[in-house]
């Protein structure tokens, strides 16, 4: 990509779940990120905050966990929507408090299990979804429905959010388990036909997430060629993950290799293939999203 094509860094935040871990707040099996939501919301700002601090020009809201598969049916059904709505208010006031415009997006998660494509149910996850986009629309600038493995997903997305007036963003999960396959979600469908879904829904964007950072800059390549959408990326640290894994199953090790300045030069390769949104996912953290700022206002000057 040549200076002149470049358009305009935008940084996302890192990951929350293993941050809020990091700093002590209340964090265990099954409820993960959400648990800090539950019973200790200051740490839910605070991790907000230091993304912001770090430079992120969004922040996402702490809702990937607000769903039965973390929290439970019993309380997902008595609480779900109000914690929702906890965590898009918590996002919205660190947002507006900043020094400079940042947005909030609001995650919207994969909710009958990350990286499963086979246990996809979209009947189930309908209104689930729903009480999410109700709960969190007052607060957000945009959806971000993160780690999608499969275009069904997706279209639910579209379809729950077209009533909003807010923009989309879509961002799949990739199979990486083989390298150098051509570039595909972990269903097996191909990032062409994620591309060519996301424009039809009028999505803003296509992101790739929560996978390895070396199958990423085939996925932009692939999105590129297939459409005029904004692209984005943000990996996680962690190995490769079986078929049959469950993201935030367990705690998982991170790898050594992607300490802020490894993962700012696989920032490099996706910038240079296309992509103008970036960020991190599980494992990447303020320190990462600082090196990626460094680097965003290098690359835009």
């Amino acid at each position: 990509m040549s200076k002149a094509d470049r358009t305009p860094f935008t940084l996302l935040d890192g990951g929350t779940g293993r941050e809020l871990k990091r700093i002590g707040a209340p964090f265990k099996q099954p409820e993960w990120s959400a648990l800090a939501l539950i019973e200790a919301p200051e740490y839910v700002t605070r991790v907000h905050q230091s993304y912001v601090d770090a430079g992120a020009d969004v922040i996402t809201t702490n809702t990937y966990a607000v769903v039965p598969f973390h929290i439970g049916e019993d309380r997902f059904a008595a609480h779900g929507q109000a914690w929702a709505a906890r965590a898009g208010s918590l996002a919205r006031a660190v947002a507006d408090a900043a020094p400079r415009p940042v947005a909030v997006a609001g995650s919207l998660p994969p909710v009958c299990g990350s990286y499963r494509p086979d246990l996809v149910d979209i009947d189930r996850a309908r209104p689930i979804l729903a009480k999410l986009v109700a709960a969190l629309n007052p607060f957000v600038d945009h959806w971000q429905a993160e780690t999608l493995s499969s275009l069904s997903e997706a279209e639910l997305v579209g379809e729950l959010t077209a009533g909003t007036g807010k923009p989309v963003w879509l961002s799949f999960t990739l199979d990486d388990t083989h390298p150098d396959a051509v570039a595909q979600l972990r269903s097996g469908e191909s990032v062409t036909e994620a591309t060519r879904l996301a424009r039809r829904l009028g999505a803003s964007a296509i992101l790739f997430n929560c996978s390895q950072p070396e199958v990423m800059a085939d996925a932009v390549r692939a999105a590129r060629a297939a459409g005029d959408l904004a692209i984005g990326v943000y990996a996680n640290a962690f190995p490769p993950q079986p078929e049959e894994a469950e993201a935030n199953a367990v705690l998982l090790d991170i790898r050594a290799d992607l300490d802020p300045a490894g993962y700012a030069a696989f920032a490099q390769d996706w910038r240079d293939a296309g992509a103008t949104i970036i960020g991190g996912c599980c494992g990447i953290g303020p320190e990462h999203i600082a090196a990626l700022r460094v680097f965003a206002d290098a690359v835009d000057r």
